[in-house]
């Protein structure tokens, strides 16, 4: 990403007859200009209501009209909205987005505009005091606790007064509707408690007091840094830049903490509140519309000190922001796959360098991309190379699956039943990680063969044995599971192939009888609240055994947890991702991590059939510099990210020959010259995907290549096709 940015905009005030833009949350790529009104006047990020054909719309005034629009067809903005405007910064922030990745404006404004109803104010609450003058009315002893209730008393609301006085709603309306209370409207307010920056922390390690003190130093710089945290699990990474946010609450600042996945949100959230005494506000897609439409406002009004939440947190409308963090920052999570294609972590860095405020980006595996900035200075490096309060690493061995298989129809080497059995029996708590949802990835008939294939993805059907069904992951289609064989109708022939958790939780009870187990995959834990109730399950040593995905394997601390078992380590070395090697490198590191990170010392045991892989002989070694270098050469001598850049186009619609007739012909106008080449087009890896039919081109160039234009260019100059799109991704981090 270039470093330069474009230096803000003053804010201009516009007055009744000016011509303004106004930008719409709306697939277009431009403002449309409009007049303003005779009644009032607006500023540059006030949020307008205007006409748009024969509706209403909300949009935000971006600047003076570009022009050229008769004054006959100008229609005027309708009202100005109770709502602050939305910042400089974030105007400039999603300009930069939409020029990035060659969305559409609008789009990128939707999601800074995505709870609507927050625009308004809150709606008052009615409430009543004591009318001034009584009338004559009969006093039952109900009506007399009211009246003296009330004397002398602030406002309070029907449901207040029949608490507070014993008695009925109905008898506060009943006085109401005699004279003797008189209704007035309140304005709601916030009443939570803030989180408090002065509130004494843990004591820290000589590393984490040295990592804390640069971050805090950062915030008080007040301008552009980028802080790379890279500690060991167990560091205490969560306590070192929380010592950044107490500096960035002085001063009325707000924060921005993003977490990959919110089911990582539960034990943070405790810690927090630990740390500062109350809950910071929460943002991700499983709050119900009046959370989100509250928190929008705090954010925008001030009131919201700290955010936490998921990638699209970053596009609220922050009153002060001070300081990012991104926790994770490695996480695949980050990256949008749908609509506007963005990477959070990577946006994060530019709403930092655009609010010249510092940011922190946390992990114990981080990304190729910010090991690299960091080793050329870009980056400031904080290393907490050991597990805080004396906590060993774990011992990490090899299961040679060649030389230890498992029994025929089992998945559980016998050094790993061993050890399972071993740890249950000493009272404490194993962790699987089998990356595989469901009982099966696969159903087939033993008779035919015939294999049970989404209709509407490049995908099979993945048994649920538990909810008795088979289902895509992809597009949610699902069916009862037949008693005979669709293609050959043979009855009784159905048989899963291969693991996922279900399955593997299958084998334990036959190994351990009455062992207390739970699975941990996104089908069971889709919410924070789901999420806290496991941990404190696990925390409460009700649960002896996890089966989990990649859901726990990151961010969790539990202190019982001694050893971890990968089941199927090799799984995401398969395919031809390019960021195949670190991801699993990551995923694995950071599962393994999950063991002994309380006084007992902890063991992991790796199930694979690649023993000698570089990633397996990393994380044996523990040595995850050696991985970095033979991960860098590699990348290095294949020009791929970070050494070259990427972009993916993905041509998709319900007509295949349509899309392969796009297909070639976005591959005849394609770019290039030298360092430029492209490849495809080619049936993407899901070639079918909830229904529509896929088509990928790969563009790949040097590292100062700038692919924006280049790629503007290259669809401006292609022919198009009804009901095809195409859709751009740059920087890909998957190819699916």
């Amino acid at each position: 990403m270039p470093s330069h940015l474009p230096a803000p905009a003053p804010s201009t005030r516009y007055p009744p007859g000016s011509v303004v833009a106004v930008q719409l949350p709306l697939p277009i790529g431009g403002a449309y200009d409009y007049r303003v009104g005779e009644q009032f006047s607006v500023a540059d990020g006030d949020f307008v209501k205007v006409p748009l054909g024969p509706r209403v719309a909300q949009g935000v005034v971006w600047g003076p009209a570009a022009g050229g629009v008769a004054e006959s067809k100008l229609k005027a903005i309708i009202s100005l909205l109770d709502c602050p405007p939305l910042p400089a910064v974030s105007r400039r922030f999603i300009d930069w987005t939409a020029n990035y990745t060659l969305q559409e404006k609008g789009l990128v404004l939707k999601m800074a505009m995505s709870v609507r109803d927050a625009l308004d104010p809150p709606k008052p609450i009615p409430a009543y005091v004591k009318s001034p003058e009584q009338p004559e009315i009969r006093l039952t002893p109900a009506r007399q606790r009211i009246l003296a209730l009330m004397a002398d008393s602030p406002p309070r609301t029907t449901t207040d007064i029949a608490r507070e006085a014993a008695t009925s709603p109905g008898v506060v309306k009943g006085l109401y509707e005699a004279g003797a209370l008189t209704k007035v409207q309140l304005v709601p307010t916030q009443t939570r408690a803030l989180p408090d920056p002065n509130r004494a922390g843990p004591v820290l390690s000589d590393e984490q007091a040295t990592a804390a003190a640069a971050m805090r130093q950062a915030v008080r710089d007040d301008s552009f840094s980028v802080s790379l945290l890279d500690g060991v699990p167990g560091s205490g990474k969560t306590e070192v830049y929380f010592e950044a946010i107490c500096e960035a609450l002085g001063g009325d600042g707000q924060v921005l903490v993003l977490l990959p996945e919110i089911a990582l949100s539960a034990q943070w959230l405790d810690r927090f509140r630990a740390r500062f005494g109350a809950n910071p506000s929460v943002w991700h897609s499983d709050l119900t519309m009046s959370q989100r439409r509250n928190t929008w406002r705090d954010v925008a009004t001030g009131r919201a000190s700290v955010v936490v939440g998921a990638r699209s947190a970053l596009f609220l409308p922050f009153r002060n922001l001070r300081l990012i963090v991104v926790d994770e920052e490695h996480d695949g999570a980050f990256k949008q796959e749908d609509g506007v294609i963005y990477n959070a972590r990577d946006m994060a860095v530019v709403r930092a360098q655009l609010g010249a405020i510092p940011i922190t980006l946390a992990s114990a595996t981080p990304s190729l991309e910010s090991v690299l900035n960091a080793a050329n200075g870009r980056y400031r490096l904080h290393g907490l190379p050991i597990r805080h309060a004396g906590a060993e690493m774990p011992d990490v061995k090899a299961v040679n699956m060649i030389k230890t298989p498992p029994p025929r129809g089992r998945w559980l080497s016998p050094p790993l039943a061993e050890a399972i059995t071993k740890t249950v029996g000493a009272g404490e708590q194993v962790l699987l990680f089998l990356n595989r949802r469901g009982y099966a990835p696969l159903t087939l008939c033993r008779t035919c063969g015939h294999r049970f294939q989404c209709p509407r993805c490049t995908a099979w059907l993945v048994e649920h044995r538990l909810a008795g069904r088979l289902q895509c992951h992809h597009c949610g289609f699902h069916i009862s599971p037949p008693k005979q064989c669709p293609e050959c109708e043979t009855e009784d022939s159905l048989v899963a192939c291969g693991p996922g958790v279900e399955r593997l939780a299958e084998e334990i009870t036959t190994l351990i009888p009455d062992i207390r187990m739970t699975i941990a995959a996104s089908d069971n834990i889709q919410s924070p609240r789901a999420a806290g109730e496991l941990v404190r399950r696990i925390e409460n040593h009700d649960v002896d055994l996890i089966i989990g995905t990649q859901i726990i394997a990151k961010g969790y601390h539990f202190p019982l947890l001694t050893l971890v078992g990968v089941i199927d380590a090799d799984l995401g070395l398969q395919g031809g991702d390019p960021r195949a090697a670190e991801r699993t490198f990551q995923l694995l590191y950071q599962v393994a991590g999950r063991a002994g990170r309380g006084e007992k010392p902890g063991k992991v045991l790796i199930q694979t059939y690649m023993e000698q892989h570089p990633v397996m002989q990393a994380l044996l070694s523990g040595d995850k510099e050696v991985f970095i270098e033979t991960e860098t050469i590699a990348r290095r001598d294949a020009l791929m990210p970070p050494f070259g850049r990427l972009v993916s186009l993905i041509v998709s619609g319900f007509d295949e020959a349509a899309v392969d007739q796009a297909a070639l012909a976005l591959a005849r106008a394609a770019p290039s010259g030298k360092n430029i080449q492209v490849l495809g087009p080619a049936p993407a890896p899901f070639a079918l995907l909830r229904g529509r039919h896929r088509r990928r081109l790969l563009l790949k160039a040097s590292k100062d290549t700038a692919v924006q234009p280049l790629v503007r260019h290259w669809l401006a100059r292609t022919e198009r096709f009804k009901k095809v799109r195409i859709q751009v991704d740059v920087d890909p981090m998957s190819f699916f």
